[in-house]
């Protein structure tokens, strides 16, 4: 078994002192895909800013190859992670091609991903629609030498037509070149198609972790809580309801 790209210790995350996740272990190796879930609130969101170097821990470790980092995100980023938000992160006012080029991915590569930013190349990135702008903000982290992809979303408000090329394209990403990805996703049959691995949250625990296959083995038992509470998340609820154990 390959060593892990990704590894908390213990990790307790939050902000201002205040716990939101708390005793955090899970690992992502090279060519897996992880999908991190929960209801809304559970603190999925804070996890990814912690494990990105956005958010200092509040105690525990995040290791990133097997090395203890206490590193800013520029840094991480410099090593070989990418972190996509749920906000699309493009530059409105350049092109398409001027994003991928301050991103320091590779045009071809690009363009071999998502063949539908080809003719966009010269278009401003403010006048895409959301869907390629979404293309464009993963282009922009697979086409560069990406070893670690964090990602809060990807799916948001993207008709299923384009949440399917852009979890496609990660899996891809995994088994053609190692990436290992940790998804936070609304989407869950669509990102236990191509994860290898499963965490559900709940109340900042883990409650359960497991393969995909086993996932969708209680998919019953996951939309009855899982689901029913993120079926509602659109309109701003913030409730959370048990996870099966």
């Amino acid at each position: 078994m390959t060593d892990p790209l990704l590894m908390t210790r213990g990790l307790h995350c939050g902000y201002r002192g205040v716990e939101i996740v708390r005793d955090l272990n899970i690992t992502v190796r090279p060519g897996e895909v992880i999908a991190l879930l929960g209801a809304n609130g559970s603190g999925k969101t804070t996890t990814l800013l912690t494990l990105a170097g956005e958010l200092k821990p509040l105690a525990g470790d995040v290791l990133i190859d097997g090395r203890v980092t206490t590193a800013p995100l520029h840094k991480r980023a410099r090593q070989g992670l990418a972190f996509v938000t749920e906000e699309r992160s493009t530059f409105a006012n350049l092109t398409t091609r001027q994003n991928l080029t301050v991103g320091r991915a590779n045009i071809m590569a690009a363009t071999a991903i998502f063949p539908e930013l080809e003719p966009l190349m010269s278009r401003g990135a403010g006048l895409l629609s959301g869907g390629e702008q979404q293309m464009l903000t993963l282009a922009r982290a697979l086409a560069r030498p990406t070893k670690l992809l964090l990602a809060d979303e990807l799916s948001l408000g993207l008709a299923p037509k384009t949440v399917g090329k852009l979890l496609t394209a990660v899996r891809a990403a995994a088994d053609e070149h190692g990436l290992g990805a940790l998804l936070v996703e609304q989407h869950v049959h669509r990102v236990l198609d191509i994860a290898d691995r499963v965490y559900l949250l709940h109340h900042g625990r883990i409650r359960f972790s497991g393969t995909a296959a086993e996932a969708r083995k209680n998919i019953d038992e996951i939309q009855a809580t899982y689901l029913a509470s993120t079926a509602t998340a659109g309109q701003g609820s913030k409730d959370t309801v048990p996870l099966p154990h």
